[in-house]
């Protein structure tokens, strides 16, 4: 990312000492910037005065605005405006950094306060928490979220557009075992590492066994999905990580576990068993931080934790089945790409898509379907802009989206279960999944808004200021300062920690 002229925040006397850079990892992944040339001393004078005098109308307008919005920053609702990675301590045994990327698959929101997680609570306590969750990008599933983390791209650009997915143009399917890197696009965190001369551990993460570009899954370092492995041995293979050379040390490693998702999926969102997968997940944060301990580096270790997406309660009563749209429109079942909770549709050549959706939602909307107002169906290009969801061809062409809690089925059977769902509109809170930061280059104690998983991977190799952000000091004008302040992008406010506006 190119460097941008930023206002440093003044620190209190709590506040760790400043940091020079966001970045949790040593090195920067735009290596296109330049360096400015060197002004004259004329235009240095000119842009003396010119600054001068922005500055003092600036002063102005700043000591009003603190004035008339002093009552509002004193209210308990407001958020923190701490940075995440603002504040960094120096390293004590480790000799350069190291970010391990945890992830609990389906951890949603809210899961953290079903049972006692003293070890969790440690790391949202001594760190920083993304206050009201970890926003995943739609469609909010595994498979699409987790490359989605890693890459810092939304589904239509790293290609992993669904958990299972047909490319139209080879009739090829993907599913969760697809190593191919034709399917697996963009840079994951594990390429970005090595191809800066420096190593990276996965202990399982979706695409992390597709050799592409500088990444070639090393046999030391790079381990094969298997379910089957016990979660301690995930975490004390970790662990050994730290017991190698210190210039040995990946400075990126993940660790994944399938739980609560597996467990969600059978029971829903509220059930015993939840609380007990929540409270494994916690214990295995208590022998990962109790090893790390042992070792004398666990206050020199970035620990980010996630989740990859919610998790909502379902059950047979809440159906559409298409085949009740009969009198509008048949759907057969060979178009129908997925059902629940994503509607996914690819009419053969010869249909008219956007015939067929406009007598999907006539039928939908007739009151004559039941359920059928929680259903509504689009074409992908007039999806709603926030959900990123149209540039690639892998997408099929008609899209529908569900209200929380509804599925899509072909036809009516007599089954009566109850379960568990995600993948819905990840505007819905309830897909929402968690983000804790802990470390030497995370502020203690801190919340900071939600926002979207892409900027994970922002967070760990830039310095957090987008290219777009980019001013060289002879262009600077009084407007840049409005206009900057109006264009805050989320990563601004991971970095910045503004509150929401």
């Amino acid at each position: 990312m190119d460097s941008a002229i930023k206002p440093t925040p003044i620190p209190t006397e709590e506040e760790d000492p400043p940091n020079q850079t966001t970045a949790l990892l040593s090195f920067n992944t735009d290596s296109s910037s330049t360096p400015p040339s060197k002004p004259t001393t004329t235009t240095l004078l000119l842009i003396f005065l010119f600054i001068t005098t922005c500055v003092s109308l600036f002063a102005a307008i700043g000591f009003a605005f603190l004035f008339f919005s002093s009552a509002k920053s004193q209210s308990p609702s407001n958020q923190t405006s701490e940075p995440i990675a603002q504040f960094a301590r120096p390293l004590t045994k480790l000799n350069h950094p190291v970010v391990l990327l945890i992830s609990s698959d389906g951890f949603r929101f809210g899961y953290q306060f079903k049972t006692p997680t003293p070890n969790i609570g440690r790391l949202i306590d001594n760190g920083t928490e993304a206050e009201r969750g970890l926003i995943p990008v739609f469609p909010t599933l595994t498979f699409p979220n987790h490359y989605s983390i890693v890459t810092g791209l939304y589904p239509a650009h790293h290609g992993i557009v669904n958990n299972y997915f047909v490319d139209p143009h080879t009739g090829e399917t993907f599913y969760m075992g697809s190593h191919d890197p034709k399917w697996w696009l963009g840079e994951p965190l594990w390429e970005t590492v090595v191809n800066h001369g420096l190593k990276a551990a996965t202990y399982f993460w979706p695409g992390s066994e597709v050799n592409k570009g500088s990444w070639t899954c090393p046999l030391n370092f790079c381990r094969h999905y298997n379910g089957s492995v016990p979660f301690e041995e995930r975490v004390d293979t970790v662990l050994q990580y730290f017991d190698l050379p210190s210039s040995e040390i990946p400075v990126f490693m993940t660790l994944y576990f399938e739980d609560p998702d597996q467990q969600g999926h059978h029971v829903g969102a509220d059930d015993p068993e939840i609380t007990e997968a929540v409270a494994r997940i916690d214990r295995m944060i208590g022998r990962l931080i109790e090893g790390l301990e042992k070792r004398g580096v666990f206050e020199d270790v970035n620990i980010i934790m996630v989740g990859d997406h919610g998790m909502v309660g379902t059950c047979d009563k809440k159906l559409i089945i298409l085949d009740d749209l009969a009198p509008w429109i048949e759907i057969p079942q060979n178009w129908v790409y997925s059902y629940s909770p994503l509607l996914a549709i690819r009419p053969p050549p010869g249909f008219s898509p956007s015939d067929v959706a406009m007598k999907m939602n006539e039928g939908l909307k007739s009151g004559k379907i039941e359920n059928g107002k929680y259903l509504k169906v689009y074409l992908k290009e007039e999806l709603p802009s926030r959900l990123h969801y149209m540039a690639s061809d892998r997408i099929p062409p008609i899209i529908g989206l569900l209200e929380e809690g509804f599925k899509v089925e072909q036809k009516r059977l007599k089954k009566k279960e109850c379960g568990g769902a995600h993948g819905y509109d990840n505007a819905i809170f309830s897909m929402r999944s968690i983000f804790i930061g802990h470390g030497p280059q995370f502020a203690r104690g801190r919340k900071v808004p939600s926002f979207e998983n892409v900027q994970i991977y922002n967070l760990v190799t830039s310095s957090g200021v987008p290219m777009s952000k980019s001013i060289v000091l002879v262009e600077a004008t009084c407007s840049y300062l409005v206009i900057y302040e109006l264009e805050y992008t989320m990563l601004d406010i991971i970095y910045r920690g503004f509150a929401e506006w």
